[in-house]
């Protein structure tokens, strides 16, 4: 799924580029390392013969191979650097374009724990998986084109070679390449054994970070309400809390990373030797002429080799990690992509476009608790303004995302004008982050309004002190949720909707607010069609009221209930893909 995602995405021929670069790059290093190898033997010979002058002249060819290989080096690490940015810019843009479809934000929020800190998927699990993926990618190629280039030195260099053993010569071809193989295998195969269990505890960890980082976004919000409750004490000990499952999970970690070290450290330290130890029984036969050089010159292209094969051990902690974080991501992914799925065998409420009022038919909204619209049968023509009065706030906003398309299950039909003409204002005004200017305008924050019409309203509304700062970049969302709504009513001002469809806003406004905005209601927006949710008393405002009632005998439905199950099953799916690739790494 991931490699459809990056076959569709825009950056997909520069990052081709990138990789053909890199290969090109990392296979002239892997050319001059042979050299280097070679170098080995002339260098290490005139050490043995004490030849001053051609132990000068071969300082002058390693001058030249190192120059040429901290050129390469350089240029390795500006393309391994570029390809990360190129790749996180690919992979996020493809998890905003799913995420931010229409409605799927919405309905992931209450798909449950899969739903849960998109935040952290989209930036740190998406950043961390395109620099683990790269920096492994391109050490995976260079360990191949190095084990490829010197298995063959190596086995060239060893197909002759004579070990004296109880008194007898034996000709073993390629002694030094299965020596080498063997010993990296070994050590390959106990690694994979003894870290494995880190795949799921990096995931574990990944997914305890994340609720930490979520509780100290939501205390920081909320800071003000708890500072007046005096729950400080509570919260920290709520923190504290989510805090001691992260810590629980590092620990876990930081014991199996010390038993993989172990093996890791150890093979480490134990290749300084192995080579000459492997070696030795040739170097040490008379019989074999091997020089001081050779010998120089089969210990670096056995250290290659087994570097090369060593890459699984000592990368199998970051693989662990690379996997869990692309476990994360391929999950989220998926559940993105299924949530437009969710509830498709339950009933639902059938939406129409058309005319300039609307018109509710047998109107039922199925949740939890289930309610319907008392009058079977209503028709709203335009400019009409109606209170719906309901039990409950719930059953109000459930009705208020029903109309906005945001909960479709349920029965009966509702018949609407174009989406564009119509204005939703949820009980929380949202203010995005920017200018005030911007903020008035949204959604169209590219529109400009002209100063005189921005002044008007705001003088209407009682915030001709907040003309000043039009063009200043503040957290808006931090004002009073009075004076967020009342800049919302400027959007509605400036905007012009046919229809305004409300969810306790009314109410939530103070009383000077609230007659302001009547009066803007009763005059320059006398036009103007409303249906008010959640509004206690009506008043004069309004010509007729709608009633939600309690329907128990409806059918009931709970969009976490599906969103959990679409989980488990992209998790087996997941974990079926994974068995499937452990054999060949």
């Amino acid at each position: 799924m991931i490699a459809s995602a990056f076959w569709k995405s825009p950056q997909r021929n520069k990052i081709l580029l990138l990789a053909l670069a890199l290969v090109a790059v990392v296979g002239l290093a892997a050319y001059a390392q042979i050299w280097l190898n070679a170098w080995n033997r002339p260098f290490y010979d005139a050490l043995a013969r004490k030849d001053f002058g051609e132990f000068v002249r071969q300082l002058g060819v390693f001058a030249g191979l190192a120059s040429v290989l901290l050129a390469l080096n350089v240029a390795q690490l500006w393309l391994n650097q570029t390809s990360k940015v190129t790749l996180r810019e690919g992979l996020v843009h493809d998890l905003l374009d799913e995420w931010l479809k229409p409605l799927r934000a919405f309905r992931l929020s209450n798909a449950g724990e899969i739903g849960a800190n998109p935040d952290q998927r989209i930036h740190e699990d998406a950043r961390h998986l395109t620099e683990l993926s790269v920096d492994l990618g391109i050490g995976l190629l260079q360990a191949t084109l190095l084990l490829v280039s010197f298995v063959g030195v190596l086995w060239g260099l060893s197909r002759s070679m004579v070990l004296h053993v109880g008194g007898h010569d034996f000709v073993l071809p390629g002694y030094m390449v299965w020596s080498a193989l063997f010993y990296a295998g070994a050590a390959s195969l106990l690694s994979w054994w003894i870290g494995r269990p880190l795949i799921q505890l990096n995931a574990a960890r990944y997914a305890r970070e994340a609720e930490l980082r979520f509780a100290l976004v939501r205390m920081n919000e909320g800071v003000g309400s708890i500072a007046a409750y005096g729950g400080e004490a509570d919260e920290r000990g709520r923190v504290e809390s989510i805090f001691q499952t992260v810590l629980a999970s590092s620990r876990r970690i930081v014991g199996a990373v010390t038993r993989l070290t172990w093996v890791t450290a150890g093979y480490g330290w134990f290749t300084i030797i192995a080579p000459i130890l492997v070696a030795a029984p040739i170097y040490f036969n008379p019989n074999a002429n091997l020089t001081f050089g050779e010998l120089m010159m089969i210990v670096g292209a056995f250290n290659q080799v087994q570097q090369s094969l060593r890459w699984f051990v000592d990368n199998f902690s970051v693989i662990a990690d690379w996997r869990a974080t692309l476990i994360r991501i391929a999950s989220f992914r998926r559940t993105i992509l299924a949530i437009d799925t969710l509830g498709r065998t339950e009933g639902q409420i059938t939406f129409e476009e058309g005319g300039s009022g609307f018109r509710f038919e047998n109107l039922a909204i199925a949740a939890p608790e289930c309610c319907r619209l008392k009058e079977t049968a209503v028709e709203l023509e335009p400019g009409e303004r109606v209170s719906v009065a309901g039990e409950t706030g719930e059953q109000s906003t459930l009705l208020f995302r029903a109309l906005a398309g945001l909960w479709p299950w349920g029965s009966g039909r509702v018949v609407h004008p174009p989406r564009g003409s119509i204005m939703f204002m949820p009980a929380q005004a949202y203010m995005p982050p920017g200018s005030l200017r911007a903020a008035i305008s949204y959604p169209r924050s590219d529109e400009t309004q002209p100063i005189g019409e921005i002044a008007k309203a705001f003088e209407a509304l009682g915030l001709e002190r907040r003309l000043g700062s039009l063009d200043t970049v503040e957290r808006w969302d931090q004002l009073g949720n009075d004076e967020q709504q009342r800049l919302a009513f400027v959007r509605v001002i400036l905007q012009r909707p046919d229809w305004l469809v409300l969810d306790h806003v009314l109410d939530s406004l103070e009383e000077e607010s609230r007659a302001r905005v009547e009066a803007l209601l009763r005059g320059e927006l006398k036009d103007m069609g409303i249906i008010s949710l959640g509004e206690a008393e009506p008043g004069d405002l309004f010509t007729r009221t709608l009633h939600l009632v309690p329907n128990p005998a409806g059918p009931t439905f709970e969009p976490v209930a599906d969103a959990e199950a679409a989980a488990k099953a992209a998790a087996r799916k997941t974990r079926r893909s994974v068995k499937q690739v452990e054999p060949a790494q």
